[in-house]
């Protein structure tokens, strides 16, 4: 697709394989979620800061037939392998932050939205194989800002996580292949 090779590859990598982590990869990301994040860049309905600043100029001309294309083009890529970082111990938290959740915190496990092995369900996006960089920019966006206002439900369950749940979450998903 032109735009993606234009205009999205230059963040995203041209097959939606983000070589920054500052960018998330796309490649893979379930269609409905693709769909739901253009239209809200595109409406100004995601403020965060990183949203603002890259997609809001961006997204501000695509028409609706140009943001199906989007999501349906990079729901398509296959994912890349991501690098493991971190060691046994963060692994296992993560994994179990991920499987379990904790109780004792009410934080529910996150595969009861994002699915058995983090691959997204709809508009809940895939986290596995996803830049731990980035899910820990995002979670933090969810704990201290409303400026995710699509995503109520995560500022719940972000605002329990410590820190270390956080970096553990992160790296684990970073791990995780695609499926």
């Amino acid at each position: 697709m032109t735009l993606a090779q234009q205009v999205c590859s230059n963040c995203h990598g041209l097959t939606g394989n983000a070589v920054s982590p500052n960018f998330p990869n796309l490649a893979g990301q379930t269609e409905p979620y693709l769909l739901a994040q253009l239209t809200a860049f595109k409406s100004h309905g995601r403020h965060d800061p990183a949203g603002f600043e890259y997609m809001w100029g961006l997204s501000r001309s695509l028409s609706e037939e140009q943001i199906k294309g989007l999501a349906a083009y990079y729901a398509a890529q296959p994912l890349m392998p991501q690098p493991v970082e971190g060691d046994a111990d963060r692994m296992a938290r993560g994994r179990s932050l991920f499987e379990e959740g904790i109780a004792a915190r009410q934080i529910p496990p996150c595969k009861t939205c994002h699915g058995e092995a983090a691959q997204g369900n709809a508009t809940f996006p895939r986290l596995a194989g996803q830049h731990a960089d980035y899910i820990v920019k995002q979670l933090i966006v969810f704990q201290r800002t409303d400026d995710r206002p699509e995503g109520s439900i995560m500022k719940s369950i972000a605002h329990d996580l410590t820190r270390q749940d956080v970096y553990d979450v992160a790296g684990y998903l970073q791990a995780l292949p695609a499926r």
